[in-house]
């Protein structure tokens, strides 16, 4: 057997399969060699870069050429899904305030302060998405402002629908072009998910999880009914058709690759390559996954709820159902200005913190706590909100099947 002939068997094999092989091998290599395993790390995050290189411009030439070649029966399908997205963030931050209700969870807060910078109320989160809607395209793109770049691929792609349709088939070259690079990319999702298996294991463990299981357990325990119930129920409702083939196909191929990235921004490839190869109308899930990486944040929504009312717990507040109804509205609405990287719902927990009288001192070492545990809890949330990007759009977008005469 050539060597071509090898590496054609790679390319064209299972990416799933291969990612299994790459998780085991990370986990056997750390038990085995934790100083190569750490050396290993290196392949992780020249995966996860590179994703996240990819995407800014991806986004900006898709989301462009998806608008400017578009056809007025697929514009209609945006507004669903994102109202399919608030619905399931909204749901979700009820979740959380249900099983903190039923498993009351306290936390050990004799953790080291962090230094960090968090939001001082609501309204700071808002208005950082709206400065972030005027960003410069170029700092948009440099800096992975993906609310700028929707908007600038947005503008573009409105008024070139209008342009030549020589401009117009030239953006969706580019836009292919584009594409291919990325396909590239996603192929060497085994050896990066390898690397970073390896070298997180090996760098922190999962003795270091011990302090932390009930939390845990309330947390991956809520996303996990988020995952296989709340979100085939909203699926459910709105196509009265048996959602859990798309909703485990979407955990198996974005969820996993999303699980070890951490970075809802940075699975973005993935998504849209599991959309095309679903079949989906690519015209509406070239808009609708970048703006899920965005403001789906399920995830998000129940670490802030979690969080939040454990440090209630732990300090011996009492939280009444109105309160627990109006943190709800806050994570979700908080949970949407989640920066789309990895850690980035846990600075949004001190704004939920100010509702009950919580110092900042107090609600940073809940952070840490956090991050202590980010481990899974990260991980678990961006395959939560990753993959439900990939649910929601399938419901709406799927293509109809033709009729026979």
């Amino acid at each position: 057997m050539t060597a071509r002939t090898v590496i054609d068997r790679i390319l064209s094999g299972s990416l799933v399969l291969q990612i299994a092989v790459g998780i085991v091998a990370g986990v056997g290599l750390s038990l085995s060699w934790p100083d190569a395993a750490k050396a290993s790390m290196l392949l992780g995050n020249l995966f996860v870069q590179a994703l996240k290189a990819v995407a800014p411009v991806l986004v900006l030439v898709l989301v462009a050429s998806a608008i400017a070649n578009r056809r007025v029966s697929h514009t209609s399908q945006i507004r669903p899904i994102v109202i399919l997205y608030l619905i399931g963030t909204g749901a979700a931050a009820l979740l959380a305030v249900t099983m903190s209700t039923l498993f009351p969870t306290t936390l050990a807060l004799q953790v080291p302060e962090i230094s960090a910078s968090a939001p001082k109320g609501i309204t700071e989160v808002l208005g950082g998405l709206l400065q972030k809607l005027v960003d410069n395209p170029v700092n948009a793109i440099l800096t992975g402002n993906f609310i700028g770049i929707l908007v600038w691929g947005v503008l573009l792609g409105i008024f070139l629908h209008y342009a030549a349709e020589s401009t117009r088939q030239m953006l969706k070259d580019i836009s292919d072009a584009v594409t291919h690079i990325v396909r590239l990319v996603i192929r060497l999702a085994p050896v990066g998910i390898f690397g970073l298996v390896a070298g997180n294991l090996a760098e922190s463990g999962l003795s270091v999880l011990g302090g932390y299981a009930r939390i845990l357990t309330v947390l991956l325990g809520s996303m996990l009914i988020m995952a296989l119930l709340i979100n085939p129920l909203i699926v459910w409702v709105k196509t009265r058709r048996n959602p859990y083939p798309i909703v485990l196909a979407a955990l198996r191929e974005s969820g996993v690759t999303a699980f070890f990235t951490r970075s809802s921004a940075a699975n973005i490839p993935v998504n849209l390559a599991l959309c095309e190869r679903l079949d989906l109308e690519k015209d509406t899930y070239a808009v609708s996954i970048p703006l899920g990486a965005t403001i789906n944040m399920g995830g998000a929504a129940i670490t802030i709820t979690v969080l939040t009312l454990a440090a209630a717990h732990t300090l011996g507040i009492s939280v009444d159902m109105p309160t627990a109804l109006l943190l709800s509205v806050v994570a979700a609405l908080s949970a949407c200005g989640a920066s789309g990287v990895a850690g980035g719902s846990l600075l949004l927990i001190p704004l939920s913190c100010g509702l009950f009288g919580i110092s900042n001192d107090v609600a940073m070492q809940v952070v840490a706590v956090g991050f202590v545990i980010s481990i899974l809890q990260d991980s678990a949330e961006t395959a939560l909100n990753s993959s439900t990007d990939v649910v929601f759009t399938a419901a709406v977008a799927a293509k109809e099947p033709q009729s026979s005469p």
